[in-house]
């Protein structure tokens, strides 16, 4: 991927990654419908979302795991040429948006399983953040496919003791926030997850 600098100012988005290899991503999915779907898929919705990219209101950011990614080709044919990749570090979840948090807020993160994310939605999380302290883009299965954060520090302890992919996540780390936090809500969407979830985009996306 072509590096190019990462702005101090304006709205950044960065969208989590990871390298999309048979086997590495999306094993929930993978365990309905096959690694090789599970693949096909991850690709097409991180392909989808990457096309946000080239929206001039925000630069995007893409944070790759496993750290090495970065120097490897296999984003080819996903990113469009021009958008900065960072590692997202070592640790769970958490620990890695935190990371990247601490590097590059404020910014909002998106994941890349989210095939229904339009950049009207990625508008609206950022006037969101104009004016409270952090945002969030629910997820329906009660997790968030969306956060964004004003300052670094607030991602010290934000992403510690959360229930991921359950039905706590959200509420979780809004547990976390400190006292007086400003929270801010954007639209609510679906990732996919498993067999049900996938049939639902496969059905969506044969309509369109």
């Amino acid at each position: 991927m072509k590096r190019v600098r990462i702005s101090s100012r304006g709205n950044r988005l960065v969208v989590f990654l990871k390298e999309p290899r048979l086997g590495r991503v999306k094993r929930r999915l993978a365990a309905e419908v096959g690694e090789a779907a599970a693949l096909a898929f991850y690709r097409r919705s991180a392909a989808a979302i990457l096309r946000l990219g080239r929206d001039p209101r925000w630069q995007t950011v893409v944070a790759l795991t496993p750290d090495r990614a970065i120097f490897r080709a296999g984003l080819r044919g996903i990113a469009p040429p021009g958008i900065e990749a960072v590692a997202q570090g070592q640790g769970d979840l958490g620990r890695r948006m935190a990371n990247v948090f601490r590097k590059l807020a404020p910014a909002v993160i998106i994941g890349s399983d989210i095939p229904g994310i339009r950049a009207d939605h990625v508008a609206r999380a950022f006037r969101a953040l104009r004016g409270v302290d952090a945002v969030f883009g629910p997820a329906k299965d009660g997790g968030f496919w969306l956060v964004g954060l004003r300052r670094a520090a607030m991602a010290k302890r934000l992403f510690s003791q959360v229930r991921w992919s359950g039905l706590f996540a959200l509420a979780d780390v809004r547990e976390n926030l400190p006292a007086g936090a400003r929270v801010a809500l954007v639209d609510t969407l679906e990732d996919v997850d498993d067999g049900a979830s996938y049939r639902r985009f496969l059905e969506g996306a044969g309509r369109r």
